[in-house]
């Protein structure tokens, strides 16, 4: 059985999909649902990515209400995918990040690829992201690389960088 914020995940989406309709955040959330925080939805199928779709900043009301928002965002607006459509539903893997505040950091040895997520943020306020522990991501400079080309900001060009860690939810 999944952990219930991934339940809630699969929920969200599968009302959505199915009914073309909004899951209302349950009444009665656990002190962990009422919390703030940015909340990345990964899906997966047949391990390759199917979409995610986040936020690293809080943008609803408690940790539920970002956790529906981002779950149907990944299944049907990630631009790298089509629409997840019903007969996907039951094949999909879920992981639900949740996502400490965003910290600056002074130089790349106060980053781990495995234990940090990393922002890169440039003059003009382009900012790219990347989750931790990313299979195929071994070093700072692959993070910050894949972030960089996410954010369309170029090799050479000044940016500042932030770290986060996850709790992340299968």
């Amino acid at each position: 059985m999944a952990h219930p914020i991934v339940e809630l995940a699969r929920k969200a989406i599968e009302v959505y999909v199915k009914e073309h309709k909004l899951l209302a955040a349950p009444d009665n959330l656990a002190p962990e649902m009422k919390q703030k925080a940015g909340v990345f939805v990964s899906l997966h199928k047949h391990g390759d990515l199917r979409g995610c779709i986040g936020t690293f900043m809080p943008m609803a009301e408690n940790l539920a209400e970002e956790i529906i928002h981002n779950a149907i965002e990944s299944a049907t607006k990630d631009p790298r995918f089509l629409p997840v459509i019903n007969s996907e539903l039951s094949d999909l893997d879920i992981s639900v990040d949740v996502l400490t505040e965003p910290v600056p950091v002074k130089s790349i040895e106060e980053l781990d690829p495995k234990k940090y997520g990393v922002i890169v943020k440039d003059a003009y306020n382009r900012r790219g992201l990347l989750l931790p522990d990313i299979p195929g991501v071994e070093s700072v400079q692959q993070q910050i690389e894949i972030c960089r080309k996410k954010a369309w900001i170029e090799p050479d060009d000044p940016i500042e960088l932030f770290r986060f860690e996850v709790k992340r939810y299968h």
